[in-house]
């Protein structure tokens, strides 16, 4: 069966690769084709030229005595004979050499396409994949296709064949919105979920008003992406929403992606109007309307944990204020940064950086920095606190926009950082030689 399967396809290849060879060798011969009447004809016009000059000598030399009529007879008679010579020898000698280089190239051009092709490059790949296509390629369009659910048992003992066979066959048929579906149930169902997004998301390219694909198209990346929506199938759910308001696919994905994005009151809203929609249905709908109040609970969980969390945090309102004698060397495009450290040097837990032009005026800048500012993740105020470190409050003015200070720099003496209060003030008050 395999041996009779590679042969319709393979067949199929060498027949039009041969058909293009010999086209390709006859246009390589186009020009020898042509009859050679123009240059053959020049040929004989040069013979008959040279045997009319012989024979006008020779008619000349028997007027003038100088041959009797024997001699002249039998000359005249060899000079005719050389020119009919001369004319078979051309057409014997020329016109078989010709037909004869032809032959060859005819010949050989396909010939060392042939063995081009195969010694150019390991082919054993495109021979396994014509295999798998004249095995199973039917089975797969009828996948792709729902002619069918499910493959034969005998079609299964080669997954890889039918699976190649099945996506060679969707990247035939580019523009089916529907094989891309399957092709992406089948990537779902083999765990490759990147390679089931990519599908659905041509699918929903090609039909960008299908609802179902869509809607699938979402909650593909949604899972993908780790339960969160990115913008593209935020976009793709707000269309779907925009079409058809009362969703419930839409509107689930959408209560789901804005709690994972910390969006809690805009999740909220959605399971309302989601638990509304249902509601009003007719028919028992307990079952729905009980994990939808379970998923409610579960997002109000998740917004009391962030607001503890939240407020666990260690943060400070630090009031950045400029020695009246410095308010001149402040200059419009100047940045402040403010930054707690250890009091020993190192990288800051923790830096804001901020324009300086309210400083420019005599004003106050207030600054609120905290565990949100930290500089590396692990690495914040509360760790630097709990583990005991003695922490500074610096602020600097720098001209140039870098945070390591630089000559002409303007800054403060650090302050050391207390737990009794929140409130920090600190005063730049010189210059950096």
């Amino acid at each position: 069966m395999d041996s009779t399967a590679i042969f319709s396809t393979f067949g199929l290849f060498v027949t039009l690769a041969i058909t293009l060879s010999v086209v390709l060798a006859l246009i390589v011969l186009l020009p020898w084709l042509r009859p050679r009447t123009g240059l053959d004809n020049q040929l004989i016009k040069v013979n008959i030229d040279v045997f009319k000059d012989r024979l006008a000598e020779l008619s000349a030399d028997y007027q003038a005595g100088a041959i009797d009529a024997s001699s002249y007879q039998t000359q005249k008679t060899e000079l005719e004979r050389q020119l009919l010579q001369a004319t078979y020898e051309q057409d014997d000698t020329l016109l078989p050499a010709n037909k004869k280089s032809r032959l060859i190239i005819l010949i050989w051009l396909p010939l060392l396409m042939a063995m081009g092709y195969v010694l150019v490059a390991d082919r054993s790949s495109v021979y396994t994949l014509w295999q798998a296509e004249d095995s199973v390629g039917q089975v797969a369009d009828d996948l792709l296709t729902s002619k069918i659910d499910a493959p034969p048992d005998w079609a299964t003992k080669d997954s890889v064949a039918l699976i190649s066979a099945m996506q060679t066959n969707v990247y035939r048929h580019a523009y089916d919105p529907d094989r891309w579906v399957r092709l992406a149930e089948l990537f779902g169902s083999l765990q490759a979920d990147q390679q089931a997004v990519e599908a659905l998301s041509r699918a929903h390219r090609l039909d960008p008003q299908n609802d179902a694909i869509a809607t699938a198209y979402a909650q593909s990346s949604f899972f993908a992406n780790g339960g969160m929506l990115d913008a593209d199938s935020h976009k793709v759910l707000q269309g779907v929403l925009m079409r058809h308001p009362d969703h419930q696919g839409a509107q689930m994905l959408m209560a789901m992606g804005e709690a994972r994005a910390g969006n809690y009151e805009v999740a909220q809203a959605w399971v309302r109007k989601l638990r509304a929609n249902i509601a009003n249905k007719s028919g028992d709908h307990s079952a729905a309307l009980a994990s939808l109040d379970e998923l409610s609970e579960t997002i109000r969980g998740q917004q009391q944990m962030a607001e503890t969390q939240k407020q666990s945090q260690k943060s400070y309102e630090v009031a950045v204020s400029v020695n009246s004698n410095l308010l001149p060397l402040i200059h419009e495009s100047d940045v402040l940064f403010v930054s707690i450290r250890d009091v020993n040097g190192g990288p800051p837990f923790a830096a804001v950086r901020l324009p300086a032009g309210q400083l420019q005026q005599g004003g106050i800048t207030t600054v609120q920095i905290g565990d949100q500012d930290a500089m590396m993740a692990g690495r914040d105020l509360s760790s630097a606190i709990n583990q005991g470190l003695k922490l500074v409050v610096s602020a600097t003015i720098s001209a140039s926009g870098q945070a390591i200070s630089q000559s002409g720099d303007l800054s403060a003496t650090p302050i050391p950082l207390q737990d009794d209060g929140n409130q920090i003030n600190i005063e730049i008050n010189q210059q950096i030689p």
